[in-house]
């Protein structure tokens, strides 16, 4: 399995070799040696969670952050999805920086995004089922920035698809920098 970093640091990209032939593909998901090689405690997931959307549909960004922030590690079992990740630490070289990757069934790509990351995604296929394991439980404090921000300027595809009342009605990512983490940008 290759691994690489992206230019926002904890963020990890793991990409492994399928195994293709007449019958279908055979691939690794979860490797607890690569993953402890890659500095991530493959022990601290305690929930895993598989949501369905349609094409255009988009999720995020969500998230949790310092002091309880929440790590990811997302893919895509079915169909294909542009990932987003907003580096939202305020101690961080990259804070305010968005990146986003391709995560689909083909290349079984995985993407590592460290706590105090906001995480999005958007469906670019008829329809996608997106995996992810997360080191919090779910429940009260996870936050969130409208996706459609135009001060971040993710590279969504259009045309949109559906979005959450709650994901419109968030803060953009000034009011939430302000609100939430006490940084004027």
């Amino acid at each position: 399995m290759k691994v690489s970093h992206s230019g926002i640091p904890g963020v990890v990209i793991f990409e492994p070799t399928p195994i293709r032939d007449n019958r279908g593909f055979f691939t690794r998901i979860l490797d607890v040696q690569v993953l402890a090689d890659a500095g991530i405690d493959p022990h601290s997931f305690k929930q895993e969670n598989q949501s369905r959307s349609r094409r255009g549909g988009i999720r995020g960004l969500h998230g949790r952050i310092a002091p309880n922030g929440e790590a990811k590690l997302a893919r895509c079992a079915r169909g294909a999805v542009l990932d987003v990740v907003l580096d939202a630490r305020p101690d961080s070289p990259t804070f305010g920086t968005v990146e986003t990757f391709v995560l689909d069934d083909v290349d079984h790509r995985q993407v590592y995004v460290p706590g105090g990351c906001l995480h999005g995604y958007q469906v670019l296929s008829e329809d996608a089922d997106f995996c992810y394991r997360t080191d919090v439980f779910y429940g009260p404090g996870e936050v969130a920035v409208n996706p459609l921000d135009p001060e971040l300027a993710v590279p969504w595809h259009e045309p949109f698809g559906e979005l959450s009342e709650r994901d419109l009605a968030s803060p953009s990512w000034r009011e939430f920098a302000r609100d939430q983490l006490g940084v004027e940008l």
